[in-house]
């Protein structure tokens, strides 16, 4: 199958590029920068340059496609709705290339898009007349492409997607933890962040663009729910600095603009998602791979 990736340099999408063509898929890959350009050829991929606001671009990328996987976004958290809007413009795009077609269209969206505090499934749905991400929004959209004849599935990544080389979410409790010079948790620390490995992520995508039928959910989620004070204590041991508990008021003051994400009880349930696909999460969990080491290292020097 030929298939086109956007984020195919990014944190998840380099994953399942490697996961793609190492499964004998012939894969294209979007590529803003010669940077990424160069990190997608050196991956065994063809380059397609340009951006998420290149639609005639993604249009002529997705039509010559026999499926589409698309992992890119803007996470810039002082434009949520902005960053939102592009991914929607980006969805309604591929869908247009793909109408009646019935090929593949794979939509990442995030669990932390549905309301936190319970261990949330892959069948709920988010319920407009509460608050929530912006993001949300897409998955109705992605769901309607399902009757233009596109085989739509959506992949909820957990909040923390980790493994050697992350710059994400624990990277930067790790830096904060050393800028601060504490390694804090919100609370009492008992909510909960589902987590998974990158390379378990990258092979349930592959999975979803092979069998998922039309309008199906799917959780990248390979642990339901870890404690982010069992997040704190490994962090706080491997830098040898003091754990401390910060006040909920004060969580944004502490860890800037990860301190509403920190503060998130927001566990997840990976069931349905190993029930109709057959996936099962092989890697390492969170905590082991904190253990590991590799998030203490110098920058540059993990494997």
């Amino acid at each position: 199958m030929r298939v086109f990736v956007t984020g195919a340099s990014g944190w998840i999408g380099s994953a399942v590029v490697a996961e793609l063509i190492e499964a004998g898929h012939d894969v294209t890959g979007l590529a803003r920068s010669d940077a990424s350009a160069a990190a997608v050829q050196d991956a065994g991929a063809e380059v397609v340059r340009g951006s998420l606001d290149d639609l005639d671009t993604l249009t002529a990328a997705a039509a010559a496609a026999d499926g589409v996987i698309h992992t890119a976004y803007i996470h810039d958290f002082s434009r949520m709705e902005a960053a939102a809007a592009t991914d929607r413009a980006v969805i309604d795009t591929f869908g247009n290339a793909l109408a009646g077609s019935d090929r593949p269209l794979v939509v990442t969206t995030g669990t932390g898009v549905l309301q936190p505090g319970r261990p949330v499934n892959e069948d709920d749905r988010h319920d407009p007349s509460t608050p929530g991400h912006p993001r949300r929004d897409n998955e109705t959209l992605a769901f309607g492409l399902a009757d233009r004849g596109v085989r739509t599935s959506i992949i909820r990544p957990a909040p923390s997607v980790h493994g050697s080389g992350d710059h994400g979410f624990v990277a930067r409790l790790v830096q904060i933890a050393r800028e601060r010079g504490v390694s804090g948790y919100v609370g009492d620390g008992a909510n909960r962040w589902a987590a998974v490995h990158r390379l378990d992520a990258a092979h349930l995508y592959r999975l979803a663009l092979e069998q998922a039928p039309a309008g199906s959910v799917y959780h990248a989620v390979g642990e339901q729910g870890v404690a982010t004070r069992d997040i704190a204590e490994v962090i706080a041991r491997h830098l040898d600095l003091p754990l401390v508990s910060v006040n909920p008021d004060q969580a944004t003051d502490h860890f800037g603009w990860l301190g509403a994400f920190f503060s998130w009880d927001a566990p997840a349930s990976n069931a349905l998602t190993r029930e109709r696909l057959g996936w099962e999460p092989t890697h390492q969990g969170l905590i082991a791979d904190l253990e590991a080491g590799s998030y203490f290292e110098p920058a540059g020097q993990t494997a």
